[in-house]
């Protein structure tokens, strides 16, 4: 039981902080949050997530993102469970703050806090310069000897999991264009520093079963996860997830915008197969958009 709520545990920090790709990156995003600053609105993006592990739905994840100008702020928020918390039961959020560029986000803070168990912890990283300057973690822990340590210069260029997950990448195709696939994503999650390296499978067509789902284009893009510090090489968890070529991202256009948000994510554990289904997207503010299917 133990081994299982600790595997549970590592999914549910996966999938609230790893969305692993979307966009809202580059010069038109620029020259779009430059115009909501203009007429000083704000845009407003909600989306909701079902999240389930080897067949068990273990709740939602909710994501609200809040552009004024060039800033953002990202926030996630999550209660999962098996047997309504008599078996498991973890909840978190996380948060992402910074401002979009012309050459992409540039990230000033990145936080999550969460419960599971009888673990409690509390994660806060601080970006400056273009590289991570800070790291704070209640408690604090003294790291094992067989982690393979995080070296300054992996520190720099980095992404947090927030805005890496949904504003790295941009494209003004809205019929679902495969080179949002062609990308390596860096991240530093507080812990541990990797890259998510996508790479295009196929453009595919989803088709509603209900009113309430999505329909339209989606890209699948492959991911390979490549861990390069942080992390201890028996991990079993690690040794998985590198070994994989299972992991996909499906995107899918956000209306009105130029965003390819994660509409589908499969990541393998120990226990069976993770995933992450959007149930909604909708878009408020300026330019008012709703792709609320």
């Amino acid at each position: 039981m133990r081994a299982i709520q600790y595997f549970l545990g590592l999914a549910a920090v996966a999938v609230l902080t790893c969305g692993l790709s979307g966009s809202l990156g580059g010069e038109r995003a620029f020259a779009e949050s430059q115009r909501v600053a203009a007429n000083g609105s704000v845009r407003r993006i909600f989306a909701v997530y079902r999240v389930e592990i080897a067949g068990f739905n273990l709740g939602n994840f909710h994501l609200t993102a809040n552009f004024r100008g060039s800033n953002y702020e990202m926030r996630g928020e999550a209660r999962f469970s098996i047997l309504d918390g008599l078996i498991y039961e973890w909840q978190g959020t996380t948060l992402s703050r910074g401002k979009v560029t012309r050459s992409g986000p540039k990230p000033a803070m990145y936080a999550l806090s969460y419960r599971g168990g009888k673990k409690v912890e509390q994660l806060r990283v601080t970006f400056g310069g273009g590289a991570v300057t800070k790291v704070r973690i209640v408690p604090k822990k003294r790291p094992s000897p067989h982690t393979i340590p995080v070296t300054k210069e992996q520190l720099e260029g980095v992404f947090d999991p927030m805005s890496g997950a949904f504003l790295y990448a941009r494209s003004d195709n809205p019929n679902g264009d495969l080179n949002v696939c062609r990308q390596t994503v860096p991240v530093f999650d507080g812990k541990q520093r990797f890259d998510l390296v996508l790479t295009p499978k196929k453009l595919v067509r989803v088709k509603a079963d209900r009113k309430s789902d999505y329909s339209g284009p989606a890209v699948i893009c492959k991911v390979k996860f490549i861990p390069i510090a942080g992390y201890r090489p028996d991990n079993p968890g690690i040794r998985l997830m590198s070994k994989s070529d299972k992991i996909e991202v499906w995107l899918v256009p956000l209306r009105g915008t130029s965003m390819y948000v994660p509409y589908r994510i499969v990541v393998p554990t120990p226990i069976g197969y993770g995933s992450a289904l959007a149930t909604s997207f909708r878009v408020t503010g300026a330019k008012r958009a709703s792709i609320e299917p």
